[in-house]
């Protein structure tokens, strides 16, 4: 057994015995068993990324459990230790005097291995029994801590998509076994190979949250505590498009043009439809949870773009959107898990996430706000942050499809670039209205006025993630090369003529981050030299009170009017008389419904539920009606063998 193979081993008991300790007793020391327990296992997925050889076994196609790593898993372990390692060390201060806090602390170590285990599965066995893992484990986090009936309700909805969508995955990966494609074998007919692809986008694809699959996750994420929260979104909807990844590929490879075209269109509308929703929510996680959906398109695109490039003879162009597509879903999971953690940090400094309720935290919690501000930079795309890099190249990628592809190829990649183009701007606009309304301004309560920096153990993990979007943006080219050649290891990608990977040569990103952090000093240093006298806020004659303030509502109200024929806002005013009929009040209320619920979920689940009342009735309880119908089966079975239907 190799030495990575004995540290792989001892990650996974280190992070059991955490597991077995938070239930006994003990829950800081254990939780911080299980943080150095991922760190191992990150060590490892690291050193095989870099070059090192693979790992225990390979992918069989047999039934007989098997475990390994090679080149792709160890990316995406790196990629969940990353998240892993703060999160858990968050717990430690944020589980302290929460209900049931050490069997919280133990199912999340369970949750952690049932990730690494679906990441080091081998065989068809082990992947899936890994993969309800992953699905039933969250549900049970979330219940931990919530009892009341809409958390009930939600996580059932969570079980019952992510199961129906799972069925594509069940029979994606039992025919990929069956005819030998695990294990190398190519799958013969294209019709079969077009059912395993569709199989695999609906299955993972529900698991991901691309759109219209996606309405389990703005319900499930937002009631997880904050570190589970950030590790579904930063990790386990992204082994969703590991396992995505490792069909279209690998094992059903080479993936036909129409794969790669579809792609693009769940991207394009997974980006734009993740922004618009997030834009219209009230509240932080939940915000939070769509703009997860954004960015899983933000992937899609990518992945997209990377197989039109192989299907139209373009591998070092399919490399590079491939290698944009990895870089942005550790991007993702960085900003993602930071912000997550700090939503969680002002929960519980105030007592609430409700936008239209905060306000001022960022110079109550300097630190935690500010890393909360970076993490907003960087999902919002902006320079020189980790979420511009991967998303730059993302469009260049794009560009080059429309270029280099045949005429309703480059149509379609000309719509997807105008779809990432807008999810940027909409992106930049959603998160100018939450640092305004989170962080800056006045407090619009008191709790918000009476808020506290939390402890370190809560702050020094967001601060952490904060510093790795910066790193990863100043020198992406340390991990740009590496990931293209997951891709395409034959073509070296240091210098390629007509694209620029930002970082590569370090000093255009390095002297562009310099001169950002100069003007940022002068800025600062010219405002506060010289101060001017305070003077009171004018409102009109008014008494200046929080109810004036911008609201969540407020701010996003010209897009609303803009996009009214496609949202179908709805409106309630209601006026209060007194009985002289003088106007005592006016309540206005304004909502965003999720259309995708009320157009197609909700109908199908109304189906559903008459097609199950129609069908109860037929279990009548009596042994006459039973008879009845196995006499009519038979009959049934006589006919059709008499028509020759059945031999």
């Amino acid at each position: 057994m190799s030495l990575l193979a004995i540290l792989l081993a001892a990650g996974a008991v280190v992070v059991a015995c955490g597991l077995v300790g938070a239930l006994i007793g003990g829950l800081r020391w254990s939780l911080l068993l299980q943080a150095a327990g991922m760190a191992m296992i990150g060590a490892v997925g690291t050193a095989v990324l870099f070059g090192a050889a693979s790992v225990g076994a390979r992918f069989r196609s047999g039934f007989s459990p098997a475990l390994g790593v090679d080149r792709m898993s160890g990316f995406f372990l790196l990629v969940l230790s990353l998240i892993a390692v703060p999160a858990l060390y968050y717990a430690r201060d944020a589980l302290r005097g929460a209900p049931r806090a050490r069997v919280t602390a133990g199912l999340s170590g369970a949750f952690c291995l049932a990730l690494v285990g679906l990441l080091t599965a081998r065989d068809v066995t082990t992947f899936l029994g890994f993969w309800e893992l992953m699905t039933l484990l969250p549900a049970a986090l979330i219940l931990v801590g919530r009892h009341d009936e809409r958390a009930r309700r939600d996580v059932f909805a969570y079980l019952a998509i992510t199961h129906l969508g799972g069925v594509g995955v069940w029979a994606s990966m039992l025919v990929l076994a069956v005819h030998g494609a695990l294990g190398g074998t190519p799958l013969h007919g294209e019709g079969l190979r077009a059912l395993v692809a569709v199989l695999a986008l609906i299955g993972f694809g529900t698991k991901a949250g691309a759109m219209p699959l996606h309405s389990w996750l703005p319900r499930a994420h937002p009631l997880a505590p904050a570190h589970v929260s950030a590790l579904m979104s930063g990790v386990m909807i992204k082994l969703a498009l590991y396992g995505l990844i490792r069909v279209l590929f690998a094992w059903d490879a080479p993936a036909p043009l129409w794969v790669g075209v579809v792609l693009l269109g769940f991207g394009a509308l997974s980006a734009v439809g993740g922004v618009l929703y997030a834009l219209f929510q009230h509240e932080l996680k939940r915000l939070l949870a769509f703009h997860s959906i954004e960015n899983v398109g933000i992937i899609l695109l990518g992945l997209g773009a990377s197989l039109v490039f192989a299907a139209i003879g373009r591998p070092l162009w399919s490399a590079i959107a491939f290698a944009a597509a990895l870089l942005h879903i550790l991007n993702h999971a960085i900003f993602k898990a930071l912000l997550f953690l700090g939503a969680g940090s002002f929960a519980a400094a105030v007592g609430g996430l409700g936008l239209d309720r905060l306000g001022g935290l960022l110079r109550r919690m300097p630190w935690t706000g500010g890393a909360f501000a970076l993490g907003a930079m960087a999902i919002a795309g902006l320079p020189p942050l980790n979420g511009f890099v991967s998303e730059w190249m993302t469009l260049q990628s794009l560009l080059h499809v429309a270029v280099y592809g045949p005429f309703g190829v480059s149509l379609t990649a000309l719509v997807a670039t105008a779809a990432l183009a807008a999810t940027a701007a909409l992106a930049v606009f959603c998160f100018v209205k939450v640092i305004g309304l989170v962080l800056l301004g006045a407090p619009r309560s008191g709790e918000c006025e009476a808020a506290k920096e939390s402890s370190v153990g809560m702050r020094a993990p967001v601060v952490f993630l904060a510093a790795l979007c910066v790193l990863l943006g100043v020198t992406p080219g340390l991990l740009v090369p590496t990931l293209a050649k997951l891709r395409l290891s034959s073509v070296p990608l240091s210098v390629h003529a007509g694209v620029y990977l930002p970082g590569t040569g370090g000093f255009p990103t390095l002297a562009l981050t310099l001169a950002l952090v100069l003007l940022t000093i002068g800025l600062w240093r010219l405002g506060t030299g010289r101060r001017a006298a305070p003077t009171p806020i004018w409102a009109c004659g008014q008494a200046v009170v929080p109810a004036l303030a911008w609201t969540s509502s407020g701010f996003t109200k010209p897009i609303r009017l803009v996009l009214e024929g496609v949202l179908r806002p709805t409106r309630e005013l209601t006026t209060v008389r007194a009985q002289s009929g003088v106007v005592q009040e006016v309540r206005y209320e304004a909502e965003v419904p999720h259309l995708f619920d009320t157009l197609l979920y909700e109908p199908v689940t109304a189906a559903a539920l008459r097609a199950a009342a129609l069908v109860r009735r037929l279990q009548s309880g009596s042994l006459r009606t039973y008879l009845i119908y196995l006499v009519g089966l038979l009959v049934l079975l006589l006919v059709l063998v008499r028509l020759g239907v059945l031999a």
